[in-house]
């Protein structure tokens, strides 16, 4: 069987930058162990698998593979997946807007994409549920020694790590400084106990200090658990981190909109487009946008 796939650069409007992510087309011939051989050989932080929606008023529905699992929801596929779809169906440089409507494993997803003949396409979505927090974690010196750091490192101002999940689950960790995030790693046998043993995808850390100053936290995320050593960009994560900023920020009632920049330290900038939306209830929605740009096209013989 032959099947044609392509790649994209998502959160960057340019090649080499960003999240890289593989979109394998007509894939509903394909078993479940074949969608996971296909993703370990790409072996990308995902791999995306387009196959027919069952709803067909729907664009099509989506399976997400990490090289070694399944994930019922990923941020940066959803984003590529449906930049690239809105492009086949109204043309490269072309000027349309279009709304591809995806079905995942955790539900039905509307994505609007916006397509200019002199940029690249910019897709946003709106979260599929509202973070939660997911359980505890355990004490800061648990957490500072599996990321290679020292208690006083972790935490600033009055945050403080915390679990928040949409679908996937994520430890978020602030970090003091963005010299101490750029020296944090997957500290050997340090890491499980504060991360793995509580059944998380992975580690997301934030700072304050950014390397633009139009971006409001700089963050990295290691998931070795899922396959994920470091990932350049995160958009599952940065839709839980909006309970997070909602939790520890206060914000006021109305719209806020906050940059966020990951994959500096693995030459891959991303910039994710994150939006909270708070009502006298608190945190009552979420939308993660950003642009992605094609790379190459091939076929893939299975």
């Amino acid at each position: 069987m032959r099947l044609s796939f392509s790649t994209l650069d998502v959160f960057t409007d340019r090649r080499f930058g960003g999240n890289p992510l593989a979109v394998v087309h007509g894939a509903g011939g394909l078993t479940d162990d074949q969608m996971q051989a296909i993703a370990r050989e790409f072996n990308l932080s995902e791999t995306v698998f387009v196959l027919p929606a069952e709803n067909p008023a729907h664009s099509a529905r989506l399976r997400i593979f990490t090289p070694v699992k399944e994930l019922p929801f990923a941020g940066h596929p959803t984003v590529g997946t449906a930049a690239l779809l809105a492009e086949n169906k109204f043309g490269q440089g072309r000027d349309a807007d279009a709304l591809i409507v995806l079905e995942e494993g955790i539900g039905t997803l509307r994505v609007g994409v916006r397509l200019r003949a002199d940029q690249t396409p910019f897709a946003e979505f709106d979260a599929p549920k509202i973070p939660v927090e997911a359980g505890t974690l355990p004490p800061v010196d648990v957490l500072a020694a599996g990321l290679g750091l020292i208690p006083s490192e972790i935490g600033f101002e009055n945050h403080k790590p915390v679990c928040y999940a949409v679908g996937n689950a994520f430890a978020f960790v602030p970090i003091a400084s963005r010299e101490a995030i750029a020296r944090a790693r997957v500290n050997g046998s340090h890491w499980a106990p504060a991360f793995s043993q509580q059944g998380l995808v992975g580690a997301y850390l934030y700072t304050r200090q950014c390397e633009h100053t139009t971006s409001s936290f700089h963050v990295r995320m290691f998931a070795p658990d899922a396959g994920v050593p470091e990932d350049p960009a995160t958009g599952s994560a940065a839709v839980c981190f909006a309970g997070v900023i909602a939790r520890f920020d206060r914000l006021p009632h109305g719209t806020h909109r906050r940059t966020i920049e990951q994959g500096f330290e693995m030459q891959r900038p991303s910039l994710v487009s994150l939006v909270l939306t708070i009502d006298g209830q608190g945190l009552e929605g979420v939308r993660i946008g950003g642009h992605s740009v094609r790379v190459s096209e091939g076929t893939i013989e299975v």
